[in-house]
């Protein structure tokens, strides 16, 4: 499913882009993120896809799954037969404060966390065919013919299955959207291949989480995943490839991240972290550049941001 979402104010109104340069008006580039659920775009590149909007990017985003299996953080917001449809509608919101133009929906369930009964639910993401999945993704690539695709990391962040299957199927597209042997029934519908020059996962470095987790336990907050292995969370540090400053959009980070009302708990352990230290972590953000086969990027474009 497919809507577009109208641009915000954030224009430069320069339509010149030379990426050998890498200048401030990136009127030329497109970029595709790819996540699981409403809300993943938002922590760990909502600062990103921000400033790529603010600089003239065209900005396409891919949510998996409605997350169907999501918190409801107050049970005037939705109900579990709503939060689906709830969710999606947050999503709209949230893509419209960030400058997203595009935003797909693939429909999906949300497979909830390992070993749920979600997981076994023959809609949900767990149980889709990969090949569909990635060929529906390929199509997307083909369509929009980006530069630049963000997706989870590797470890989901904190190992949920959807996180793990789009990291997957994410870093399947981009290799095979370049093949003309792969989909070739994609040709009838005007989408040939395309090379995606820059594929970026999204990073959360275990020194952060360590740092997070410290803090909560130093104001008498027990920290979410307490029960995880902390070298199984995030990413190792020595796989960042790239770190962005983006404290110039935070604001615009955070508002987007607000949207995703049914997911905020007021009384969560992020919640209860003092707003200047969740403000400083937010104005960071992490990737892993990872480029495709056969790609034709050239450096690190985000790091010339």
């Amino acid at each position: 499913m497919r809507h577009r979402i109208s641009p915000t104010c954030f224009r430069t109104g320069l339509t010149y882009l030379d990426m050998s340069m890498r200048p401030q008006n990136l009127s030329q580039l497109s970029a595709v993120g790819i996540f699981a659920h409403p809300d993943d775009e938002g922590f760990g590149s909502g600062g990103a896809l921000a400033l790529l909007a603010a600089r003239g990017a065209r900005l396409t985003l891919v949510c998996a799954t409605n997350g169907d299996v999501g918190q409801i953080s107050d049970p005037s917001l939705a109900t579990l037969e709503t939060l689906a449809q709830v969710r999606q509608e947050e999503l709209r919101r949230a893509a419209a404060v960030t400058g997203v133009q595009d935003l797909r929906f693939l429909n999906y369930r949300d497979s909830g966390m390992v070993g749920s009964r979600h997981n076994q639910n023959m809609a949900s993401l767990h149980q889709a065919s990969p090949a569909r999945v990635v060929g529906r993704l390929v199509g997307i690539l083909r369509e929009v013919r980006p530069q630049v695709v963000l997706t989870h990391y590797s470890t989901g962040g904190y190992g949920h299955p959807d996180h793990l299957t789009v990291y997957r199927h994410a870093t399947r597209a981009v290799a095979l959207a370049g093949d003309p042997t792969a989909y070739p029934e994609q040709w009838a519908a005007g989408l040939a291949p395309w090379t995606v020059p820059y594929l970026y996962y999204v990073c959360f470095p275990r020194t952060q989480f360590r740092r997070m987790w410290q803090e909560m336990l130093s104001a008498g907050i027990t920290p979410p995943f307490a029960s995880k292995d902390a070298e199984s969370l995030g990413c190792p540090d020595e796989a960042v490839t790239t770190t962005l400053d983006v404290s110039q959009f935070v604001d615009t980070k955070i508002a987007s991240l607000n949207c995703h009302r049914t997911q905020i708990d007021p009384n969560g352990p992020f919640a209860r972290l003092s707003p200047e230290l969740m403000r400083e972590i937010m104005s960071t953000e992490y990737f892993a550049l990872a480029p495709p086969e056969g790609a034709g990027g050239d450096g690190d474009l985000l790091a010339g941001l």
